[in-house]
């Protein structure tokens, strides 16, 4: 008994990467999701602080420091839970029904998600051309795609 021919045959999953404007669309369900957390914690924290122009602005500084921190952890938190789940997705994508995974598709780690998600920065401070990349690449890519070698594909 050979082990390596009487080995499970394992076809590999041909997959079909989603183009820019699928991921477009998923991109501004998932900002108009995170916008209204934002304005939630905006309120709480600043309305509060500011309070109509009655409030005193002393303080103001240290209250956007912790506004801006708490947006920070909830954006790369939102992305980087999501896409490294079970689902391998963010409520936009599942709406739209596609996924991020490794090369072949697999679920990608949270730190490779974190990753992902800081590479958008460079996507987007070259005026969004990391970005517009997965309208032109091959396997529909865009920059931080490339640098986090993940993909973005129907499933």
């Amino acid at each position: 008994m050979n082990p390596i021919l009487d080995a499970p045959v394992v076809a590999e999953q041909k997959l079909e990467y989603a183009g820019f404007w699928i991921r477009f669309v998923a991109l501004i369900i998932d900002s108009i999701v995170l916008g209204v957390v934002n304005m939630i914690i905006s309120f709480a924290l600043l309305g509060t602080s500011v309070g109509m122009g009655a409030g005193s602005y002393e303080g103001l500084g240290a209250m956007l420091f912790v506004y801006y921190c708490l947006i920070l952890v909830l954006y790369v938190g939102y992305f980087a839970l999501m896409e490294s789940s079970v689902r391998q997705a963010t409520l936009g994508k599942m709406a739209v029904g596609i996924k991020v995974g490794d090369e072949h598709g697999q679920r990608i780690s949270g730190l490779n998600a974190v990753g992902r998600y800081l590479s958008k920065l460079i996507s987007g401070i070259i005026l969004g051309i990391g970005y517009i990349m997965a309208a032109f690449d091959q396997r529909k890519q865009a920059l931080h795609d490339k640098i986090a070698s993940t993909v973005v594909y129907y499933g």
